[in-house]
């Protein structure tokens, strides 16, 4: 049985996230630190003036010991609750202190006194002790170690806070200049980041200044590549035109041949280029300008079959009506089913179902560099008839008209060319509503 291999949450990749780990885990290494540090330091003093308070208290009970007087408060031979490693110590002949419970005090339910600091020497073999109260020296530590907690809790929590909301500020500049790169590689090349901080450059930058200045830099300089990339192949054949229009005229004028009739088939083929590089130029621009209206897919279909003068199957499947520009998505169309021919191997079938048009041959399939990164312009792998700009404007007219056109080679052979187009949603209610619903289905069916 194979065993599934824990994967953490995805937030939890984050930069605010590793952050705020690595804050509180040095926050807390850094308390936990000072807090011993400071419990340590502050233990030890108080142990050490309680143990002189005891050795001097010590050296008066022995005084009066030795003078036979009565032993004061808090002292005694062998009292009951002496340690025993400071008895043994004391009976050894050396003296001692040591922190433990004191003696028992009337009341106590655990039959034990409170913390006493205490000290012992020998006395005739035996152990003269006295004892000094501790609690209050207990209590102190107690509190200041109470105290360090609470301290390092707050101050955890404040630089937590102020840590996340300084990060938050980064990783938001780096959100933004991730959403910008999305919009460019998109094709929106007028998008910048627009960092206050690359404007004003008397301002020191940090390291997101800079990535957002060189991303919006390579961005000014692409858009200005590709700008006059758009204006050579416009003005190249807007240029063309004109003397082609005048070739066409001669070429008419030749005499009937098989060498006129090369020549007037060259002449076509050079105004088609022309006509599709100037197609080109608008949608590279974007300004093409769409005029949208409910359409029924099947007549649409069946006409650019028609159109192209080739034998293709039309196969129809439960349409629905679109809304859409009729004489872009008949171009849209009409350059799939002539890529089909050309490059694919019959039969080629346009099938319409729903808002879904597919153009299908069963050829080789469409190359792996087209179905990796789409159309490449003049580029037509291997020898085959065309320029190589037919998928690529079919590409740029079913963007601007808000279909989705992928191309997938299946699984039995072939190439699958499906555009998928914004249904029509009729807003009418009521029977008025079915009824226009059934009179648009039946349409389609007839088409």
């Amino acid at each position: 049985m194979k065993r599934r291999r824990f994967r953490s949450p995805a937030w939890t990749a984050t930069l605010t996230w590793k952050s705020a780990v690595f804050l509180t885990v040095m926050c807390c290494t850094l308390a936990a630190l000072l807090g011993v540090l400071v419990h340590t330091a502050v233990t030890r003093q108080t142990v050490s003036h309680a143990r002189e308070k005891a050795l001097a208290r010590l050296e008066v009970v022995t005084d009066a010991y030795e003078a036979g007087e009565p032993l004061p408060r808090s002292s005694g031979i062998d009292p009951p609750g002496l340690p025993a490693p400071l008895r043994a110590l004391a009976a050894g002949g050396e003296r001692g202190t040591m922190v433990a419970d004191g003696p028992h005090r009337p009341g106590d339910p655990e039959g034990r006194g409170g913390p006493a600091m205490w000290a012992a020497g020998p006395a005739d073999g035996r152990a003269l002790a006295t004892w000094t109260d501790y609690s209050h020296s207990a209590n102190t530590i107690g509190g200041l170690d109470r105290a360090i907690i609470g301290s390092s809790l707050l101050a955890i929590a404040a630089t937590l806070v102020v840590g996340l909301v300084a990060v938050g500020r980064v990783t938001r500049r780096l959100h933004q200049t991730a959403r910008v790169a999305r919009r460019i590689s998109a094709g929106d090349l007028d998008a910048r980041v627009g960092d206050p901080r690359t404007a004003r450059p008397v301002r020191g930058q940090d390291e997101v200044a800079i990535v957002s200045g060189a991303l919006d830099t390579m961005a000014s300089s692409l858009q200005r590549k590709l700008q006059a990339e758009q204006r050579f192949t416009a003005d190249v054949a807007h240029e063309l035109r004109t003397p082609l229009t005048g070739l066409s005229a001669a070429a008419e004028l030749l005499p009937s041949g098989r060498p006129a009739e090369l020549v007037r088939d060259r002449v076509r083929a050079m105004r088609s280029l022309t006509e599709d590089l100037l197609e080109i130029s608008r949608l590279d621009a974007r300004t093409e300008q769409v005029d949208l209206a409910v359409h029924d897919l099947p007549p649409v279909a069946e006409r650019v079959v028609r159109a192209s003068g080739t034998r293709t199957e039309v196969r129809v499947a439960d349409p629905v009506p679109v809304e859409t520009d009729r004489r872009r998505l008949e171009r849209v169309l009409g350059n799939l089913v002539a890529n089909a021919h050309r490059h694919g191997a019959p039969p080629v079938v346009l099938d319409v179902a729903g808002a879904v048009v597919s153009v299908r041959d069963h050829g080789p399939g469409f190359p792996a560099y087209l179905l990796e990164g789409g159309p490449q312009r003049f580029r037509t792998d291997g020898a085959g008839k065309g320029h190589g700009l037919g998928l690529t404007i079919a590409v740029g007219q079913a963007a601007v008209i808000g279909a989705r056109l992928e191309f997938v080679n299946p699984p039995d052979g072939g190439a699958l060319a499906r555009l998928t187009l914004p249904e029509y949603v009729r807003v009418d209610d009521g029977d008025e509503a079915r009824d226009t619903g059934a009179k648009g289905a039946g349409t389609a069916e007839l088409g």
